[in-house]
């Protein structure tokens, strides 16, 4: 087995490195607690990162992207997640926010969707999440009732990011033609058309927030469906494995970070004479926060790599999403702990990264959905015990 990342993946790294020490950490105190960076600013680093060659690092080229595949996107979401600005939430100062879903278009949907959203030039949101139905998508409410050669769409959708700024969103809704419902379908829904508006905007306890999006008799036309009628559950469900599998770099990057700085403080801080690091309460803090870092990261990069192959990770996914995030948390609280009191304060980032952490064992779908994917699995039949024996 060859652990060892490629000479291009292992440049890229260093050079998003360089990227995040330069571009983006100077700007953490001034945006960490935002729910987003000004567009100016974005708009200047997505700059950058074009002229330096990364941008839309991940898409493949017939999108204009860079096709490094699921390991080297993990590589970038590694490193970028080190960096309290909003990148880390929704990494748009180097890839838009774009999702496997618009790769089904047709050619003209590309034309007006997919490629602009590529070069930076439109932004999207998704919005499958309701009121009635976060974990439990069957309970969808939101209906796309058949209207001749269009598609009339009521509902209502909640804790949708960048709905605020989207230029078309991506909505879920339950077919209905004749009468009969014909499955889950998928629709672009521009902004501006009539009777879709902004609800509630949600205060979280990290700095993200997602919006409400109502739907009122909003008509579009058939041909703003994407593939085809009944096929949304299989279109969402790739979106929420590829969104779930990212949550593992990200999880792993932020979690270096505190590590990183709680070694430090560890080393520098004495008590009673002596320094932290001589106490073996925090010797073993930091010995677990290494083992399950190291363990995580392993998860991650091996997800990654089935990705890169073609073969199903949908487990594997929900595996990385369910330990990475739970072991963030943990990391996050051990690194608060060993520095006491300037933990909790916001002259560090460690405060606002467990705000991020706590946060992120629900969206996506929570731990306890990961646990139930996975034993539903195992128990069924579908996946062996032994899925993750080499």
């Amino acid at each position: 087995m060859d652990f060892e990342l490629a000479p291009e993946l292992r440049m890229l790294r260093d050079a998003v490195r360089r990227f995040v020490e330069r571009e983006l950490m100077p700007l953490e105190s001034r945006y960490a607690n935002e729910p987003d960076i000004p567009d100016q600013v974005r708009r200047a680093l997505q700059d950058k990162a074009k002229e330096l060659g990364f941008w839309a690092f991940d898409l493949p080229p017939e999108a204009g992207g860079g096709g490094v595949g699921a390991v080297g996107m993990c590589v970038v979401f590694e490193e970028l997640a080190k960096c309290n600005v909003p990148s880390f939430r929704a990494p748009t100062v180097l890839t838009p926010y774009l999702g496997p879903v618009l790769f089904h278009c047709d050619a003209r949907q590309k034309e007006k969707y997919l490629l602009p959203v590529a070069r930076g030039e439109k932004r999207t949101c998704f919005a499958l999440t309701e009121p009635g139905a976060g974990s439990d998508p069957a309970g969808m409410r939101t209906t796309a009732v058949a209207d001749g050669d269009h598609f009339v769409i009521n509902g209502t959708k909640i804790f949708i990011t960048g709905a605020d700024k989207a230029d078309f969103v991506q909505v879920f809704a339950k077919t209905v033609k004749n009468g009969e419902e014909s499955g889950v379908s998928c629709f672009l829904v521009d902004k501006g058309t009539p009777g879709m508006s902004l609800g509630q905007s949600f205060e979280l306890m990290s700095p993200d927030r997602p919006w409400e999006l109502l739907f009122d008799n909003v008509r579009v036309p058939a041909t703003q469906l994407i593939g085809k009628v009944g096929q949304g559950w299989e279109l969402a469900r790739e979106f929420l494995d590829m969104g779930r599998l990212i949550h593992g770099p990200k999880s792993v990057g932020r979690a270096q970070r505190a590590l990183d700085l709680a070694v430090a403080h560890a080393n520098a801080r004495h008590t009673f004479g002596l320094p932290l690091a001589k106490r073996q309460a925090i010797q073993w803090m930091i010995a677990d926060s290494l083992v399950e870092l190291h363990a995580a990261r392993s998860m991650v990069y091996h997800a990654a790599w089935k990705v890169d192959r073609g073969l199903d990770y949908h487990l594997e996914a929900s595996a990385v999403k369910l330990y990475a995030d739970e072991m963030l948390v943990r990391v996050v609280d051990r690194a608060i702990q060993i520095h006491g009191g300037l933990g909790l304060s916001r002259e560090l980032p460690l405060e606002l990264m467990y705000r991020d952490a706590r946060s992120r064992t629900i969206t996506e779908g929570s731990s306890e959905m990961q646990r139930m994917i996975i034993s539903a699995g195992v128990l069924s039949g579908r996946y062996g015990a032994d899925r993750f024996d080499i």
